[in-house]
């Protein structure tokens, strides 16, 4: 007698239902792009066109298990009353491989960061006009790691004239002792050398989360005419610095910058989802007039909200 029984592998009709209307509702959710970030101009170009924006917009690819990245613009025309009229441009255009888009204040320039693919590539940066690519820059591991552009330690921000850029990176990888069969090497050796081996050096804590094994937030700007970047100086080592923005420009008087910093203590133990963490809002002479500088405290960055105990997201009007 057979005791085998025939097991039936087949989806019943109620589950296979459900299936397709559960998929069907996630395509029509994730069809629904999520705008990240949105800029608008004053249009010269046309009397006729008030402004001009343009919207940084993210869209889930289920299949490459990743977002798409996607760049939209429209003008923007005043109508009767307080209505505005929005005339989008026909399609987005995809921006693959990138990590953080910004124009300019004046919307005439365009700057393109893409993170280093592993810690040997260099960042790059990329400007742009209306029509072509007018400089690209690559920035070793040995100034800086990759741009943060996490939302909260993120911060990219041109000056008023167009001519730098201050943006928040991870710190250079501090120097990782060699050795070889005879002991601890003097200076420093490719990491492919033969007969040679890396150490790790000190260990370092990290903010932890979606942080993991990234350096330390440090605050760099970037001359866009001659391509040299600069560590900004006068901050204190035990500050993670983001969100930074440059002050307005008086004339005859020195730039500043002005970030949020969030200092580390004993440990560090999250951000991103204990945005309750003490900071306070700072501001430092930008590095391109250090020449100028006559002391020691002129470098140090200041705290303009010490009677308080948490502050961030500096904005002028």
């Amino acid at each position: 007698m057979d005791m085998h029984k025939e097991v039936s592998l087949q989806v019943d009709t109620t589950t296979e239902h459900d299936y397709a209307h559960l998929s069907n509702l996630l395509q029509e959710f994730t069809s629904i792009p999520d705008i990240d970030k949105a800029w608008h101009f004053k249009s010269e170009s046309s009397a006729t066109l008030d402004l001009q924006g343009m919207f940084s917009i993210t869209q889930p690819d289920l299949l490459g298990n990743k977002k798409r990245k996607l760049i939209m613009s429209c003008n923007i025309l005043k109508e009767s009353g307080s209505s505005a009229k929005f005339l989008w441009a026909p399609f987005p255009v995809e921006m693959s491989g990138v990590s953080m888009v910004v124009p300019s204040p004046s919307g005439s320039k365009l700057l393109i960061i893409r993170n280093p693919e592993n810690e040997e590539a260099p960042s790059s940066f990329e400007i742009w006009s209306s029509s072509q690519i007018e400089k690209e820059f690559h920035i070793p591991q040995l100034v800086h790691g990759s741009v943060y552009n996490d939302g909260w330690f993120e911060g990219v921000s041109w000056n008023l004239d167009e001519t730098f850029i201050a943006y928040v990176a991870e710190e250079p990888s501090p120097e990782k002792p060699t050795f070889d069969h005879m002991g601890y090497k003097k200076g420093s050796s490719a990491d492919k050398d033969c007969g040679c081996w890396k150490g790790q050096g000190d260990w370092e804590d990290d903010w932890g989360e979606t942080y993991a094994g990234k350096r330390q937030p440090s605050l760099f700007v970037i001359n866009i005419n001659r391509g040299e970047v600069h560590a900004v100086k006068g901050i204190d080592k035990s500050l993670s610095v983001g969100q930074v923005v440059w002050a307005p420009f008086t004339e005859g008087l020195e730039q500043y910058l002005v970030f949020v910093g969030w200092s580390s203590g004993t440990r560090k133990l999250g951000i991103k989802y204990c945005s309750n963490r003490p900071c306070a809002i700072y501001a430092v002479r930008a590095p391109h007039h250090e020449l100028e500088f006559h002391s020691t405290e002129d470098l140090l960055a200041l705290n303009l909200t010490h009677t308080i105990s948490s502050a961030y997201f500096p904005r002028f009007r």
